[in-house]
């Protein structure tokens, strides 16, 4: 529902150039086309002897020698070797490329007792790429290999989606900002912090408003501040106490309402909906609620907006170091440490949601089937990287 309302919501975002240099994490606005064959000719593949695969096996007369970055002016005659170094053009006339290992060298002499077949060790021109073929499609977000092609394609001014903005607010009384002294009854606003790295590795442009205190007009000020945006996080204020008044703030500003409750924890009061034509999540305010809810709803969301055209849950599978039981009916997500090699999961023993120092030593969250109750040492299980 999430991902279908936002595609219906969103409008196509602006263009803009970058520099290569800033290109990647970016999302790609226009197709790119290979500008010329890739490889432009055919090239060697390994250090050797370009030969006619016809004169195989036999002893051959060198004529001469090419390295990567030369070409060979003439042609191969029958009898007739050129030494070839990785990469170097195929010269005319040969058709296959005998390894160095499978030679022997007497004086302007090679000898080989293999047999090749015409195009073995051989790159073909355009067998990578053929001139005008699309390399890279638009709504992609550009990773290294990425800007390995654009630069190979010769693109130095790079056409990218501007990044969407995500207003973020935090809502409740007992928040102080980061760098003030919290009294004993107070915290320290974290999740707008969280939720701002979240909000940028998934391409968007986080803008923290204030605290948004626990009096409905107050809140509905801030959210109507935040609907100028993209799109709008808030979190906290979505449970069912007497001061959670972000639903009500919404409702006064027309906000149609399409998620209110997912059968997950932690983050079961999450909320989702349209408020004009922005769209606005309301995350709970636990911490671990928070980054959960993000990861697994409204990052998507960001992503969209930011003219990617595909969004995908990275989920692994890891190998439990320990069993444990948990109570069935709810999709639940763990803190976890996984394991350098990647294959093995370790349980984080935490103090619920608001355990922040667990969530710190964690660099996972491991994440239970809501019909089972019981996990075994050695079983796999399925797990959502930070």
């Amino acid at each position: 529902m999430v991902i279908d309302t936002v595609r219906q919501s969103r409008a196509t975002p602006p263009v803009v150039s970058v520099a290569l240099s800033d290109a990647a994490g970016r999302v790609l606005a226009e197709d790119v086309a290979a500008d010329r064959h890739y490889p432009a000719v055919a090239r060697s593949v390994r250090d050797g002897f370009a030969v006619r695969a016809a004169d195989l096996p036999g002893t051959l007369f060198v004529v001469g020698e090419i390295r990567a970055g030369e070409r060979f002016e003439g042609s191969i005659s029958p009898g007739q070797a050129v030494e070839i170094m990785t990469g170097a053009p195929v010269p005319n006339g040969a058709d296959c490329v005998v390894m160095v290992e499978h030679c022997k060298v007497t004086g302007d002499h090679v000898t080989t007792d293999r047999t090749h077949e015409s195009g073995d060790h051989i790159d073909a021109a355009g067998c990578m790429a053929r001139a005008g073929d699309i390399v890279l499609q638009r709504g992609r977000r550009l990773g290294f290999p990425d800007i390995a092609m654009l630069a190979t394609a010769g693109k130095m001014q790079v056409p990218v989606f501007a990044c969407p903005r995500v207003a973020i607010v935090a809502t409740g009384d007992e928040l102080v900002e980061a760098h003030e002294q919290p009294a004993a009854y107070q915290i320290r606003n974290s999740n707008v912090h969280s939720l701002a790295a979240q909000v940028a590795r998934a391409g968007g442009l986080p803008e923290i408003l204030p605290i948004a205190r626990d009096l409905v007009d107050v809140t509905r000020d801030l959210i109507r501040s935040g609907l100028e945006r993209d799109l709008l996080l808030l979190s906290g204020g979505v449970s069912a106490g007497k001061y959670d008044v972000v639903e009500t703030a919404l409702e006064t500003l027309g906000a149609e309402f399409l998620i209110d409750r997912v059968l997950i924890q932690p983050g079961q009061p999450l909320v989702f909906g349209r408020c004009g034509e922005r769209c606005f999540f309301g995350l709970p305010g636990n911490p671990a609620s928070t980054m959960v809810c993000f990861e697994i709803f409204a990052r998507a969301a960001v992503e969209l907006l930011g003219g990617q055209e595909e969004t995908v849950l990275p989920l692994l599978e890891a190998v439990l170091d320990d069993g444990f039981h948990i109570k069935p009916g709810l999709t639940r997500f763990l803190p976890a440490h996984l394991a350098k090699d990647g294959q093995t999961i370790s349980r984080i023993q935490w103090q619920g949601s608001g355990d922040i120092p667990a969530l710190a030593r964690a660099n996972c969250f491991l994440v239970t089937d809501p019909d089972r109750s019981e996990y075994q040492k050695g079983e796999r299980i399925r797990v959502l990287l930070q």
